[in-house]
């Protein structure tokens, strides 16, 4: 797949032509459809011109007040009609095939940016904020894609051709027609989007807001059963629907202005033209059929051109909406890759060299001048008070985060210079809770080890001691997570991220608070699996039980600075 592509712009008030450029250059991985789409746009409203200029023609003619046969006429209306339908087919089938496609290549795009930004920048962001960016903004966008590229281009060649006709009729028509197409194809339309821009924006930010406050509403179920606090959370959903509302209405106002304002205009061309003809007919010009023709003419050049109002207020949300996908695009790493990343070799020695490190510039560090060396096979235990950083020593092995001082280095190579892929696939991290996927319990084992067999998705689970469990369901492995998920325990929860963990036999396993929920019989027989079996695999294991950490070969007690 080729990249997205869009220069590096502020992710907050970006211009309209900054915004239109960003969304050109994304379309331009569809480009061959998107100009049959747009060609399609064109051929039909000028066969639209067509039909109603050869329809004037084939009356004039029958009248006996033109010249040309009634036949010729007639059949020229009739290939026009045929052409308006086919190229309205073509251009909605074909823009929209390229639409979603772009809208595919967008979601992949975001999720590759949000990989690179956990979780050291997603930390302030709401789920259901970059869950309505995901789904809901990028489905806006399919606005701009099917519905804006094709008028735009239609925009400036009707006006072109009907003025042209009107100057070949007479002049005066074209000093009169000039501004109203002025006004209704770039003076509204400008206005209607420069008016309209904060209205979008807030609509789409409560949008984001709704969706972020019923993701943790439905997450938290229990709690507020628990706890009662389910009218106020309703009260919360009902304030921020009201919200919505308000913002719609005003959308709605705006939308409704932007479409009705034209139609003035509209009306007061077809008022000039007559006024026009009828000062030309006081002054002798006689060619009424030429009026009459341009008549047609500008009406089926009003009846296209005034349709870009509709895509203009629409264009208010799909503008609001890129520009929330833009503000994460544009967002920057807090981990970036070396130039030249070396490959990681097998690991047999991480060192820690007065590392340092704080979650916030100005606030105090979490760890201060910590250093330790783990060498191959060692089984180091790291325990303290809550908050003290044992997790986040862990993390920082990992990059997730950057120190803030000192460094650490794994075979004597710093840190920073190694493959985060590389580095990743030799350091297995086992966390406190373990997020189960909707799939079968056999996939979410094998997600340590893609391509894992079933044998040694097995010896993982007995390994983990979750072996029995899932025997006794009744499809077994093959047991659908999404059915299971609410009923496990967390216990289960932790074996089946353990036997996860196990499977990818990494070099070093990492295990934050790896007990936490298992009881003191699993507890035991993990603690002899990791005695017996992995007796080459460097180990890092935090946590608080010092039942945990009774093997260890050393164990590290974390202190504030201030005890």
């Amino acid at each position: 797949m080729k990249p997205l592509r869009g220069g590096p712009v502020a992710g907050s008030g970006m211009g309209i032509f900054t915004l239109s450029r960003r969304l050109f250059s994304i379309a331009g991985a569809q480009k061959r459809s998107l100009a049959v789409s747009t060609l399609a746009s064109i051929f039909g409203n000028f066969a639209h011109l067509g039909l109603m200029g050869s329809g004037a023609l084939l009356i004039l003619s029958c009248a006996g007040l033109s010249g040309g046969y009634p036949l010729v006429w007639g059949s020229l209306a009739l290939l026009c009609s045929a052409g308006i339908g086919i190229c309205r087919y073509l251009e909605g089938l074909v823009s929209h095939v390229a639409a979603y496609k772009l809208l595919a290549d967008m979601r992949v795009a975001l999720f590759g940016m949000l990989r690179r930004l956990a979780p050291a920048r997603l930390l302030d962001r709401q789920k259901g904020d970059i869950l309505s960016v995901a789904v809901a903004d990028i489905e806006t966008i399919e606005f701009f894609f099917a519905h804006t590229i094709g008028p735009l281009f239609t925009l400036i060649l009707l006006p072109l051709t009907t003025l042209c006709i009107a100057a070949r009729v007479n002049i005066l028509f074209l000093g009169v027609l000039l501004p109203v197409y002025l006004v209704i194809c770039f003076a509204l339309p400008l206005l209607a989007i420069k008016t309209g821009r904060s209205i979008g924006q807030d609509y789409r930010k409560r949008i984001g807001d709704l969706k972020s406050f019923m993701v943790e509403s439905v997450a938290s179920l229990k709690e507020i059963q628990i706890f009662g606090y389910g009218e106020r959370r309703m009260a919360g959903a009902l304030e921020k629907t009201r919200g919505i509302n308000r913002a719609a209405h005003a959308l709605t106002l705006h939308r409704q202005l932007v479409t009705s304002t034209p139609v003035f205009f509209v009306y007061l061309a077809r008022i000039l033209v007559i006024a026009a003809a009828s000062y030309l007919a006081l002054g002798g010009y006689g060619n009424p059929a030429g009026v009459i023709v341009l008549s047609f003419v500008v009406s089926a050049s009003f009846s296209s051109t005034q349709s870009l109002t509709t895509v203009i207020s629409n264009l208010l949300e799909t503008y609001a909406a890129a520009e929330r996908y833009f503000a994460i695009m544009d967002d920057r790493p807090e981990i970036t890759e070396d130039p030249s990343p070396v490959e990681l070799d097998a690991i047999e020695e991480i060192e820690f060299d007065k590392l340092s490190f704080g979650y916030r510039r100005d606030r105090e560090e979490v760890i201060q001048n910590l250093s330790f060396t783990l060498k191959k096979g060692e089984k180091i235990g790291i325990i303290g008070e809550s908050g003290i950083g044992k997790s986040t020593i862990i993390r920082l092995l990992l990059r997730f985060w950057e120190p803030t001082g000192g460094e650490i280095r794994i075979n004597s190579i710093p840190l920073k210079k190694i493959s985060l892929k590389s580095l990743r696939s030799r350091i297995t991290m086992l966390e406190q809770e373990t997020f189960i996927f909707n799939d079968t319990i056999a996939a979410n084992i094998a997600l340590g080890k893609p391509g894992a067999d079933m044998e040694e998705i097995i010896l993982s689970a007995k390994r983990a001691h979750i072996h029995g469990f899932i025997s006794a369901l009744p499809e077994g492995y093959q047991t659908p997570m999404g059915e299971l998920n609410g009923r496990l325990s967390g216990g289960e929860r932790q074996r089946i991220g353990i036997a996860r963990a196990m499977l990818s036999n990494p070099d070093v396993l990492v295990m934050d608070e790896p007990t936490s929920s298992l009881d003191v019989l699993n507890e035991k027989g993990l603690l002899k699996t990791l005695k017996e079996e992995y007796e080459d695999t460097t180990i890092l294991i935090v946590s608080h039980r010092r039942s945990t950490l009774t093997d260890c070969d050393r164990i590290l007690r974390l202190v504030s600075r201030h005890e």
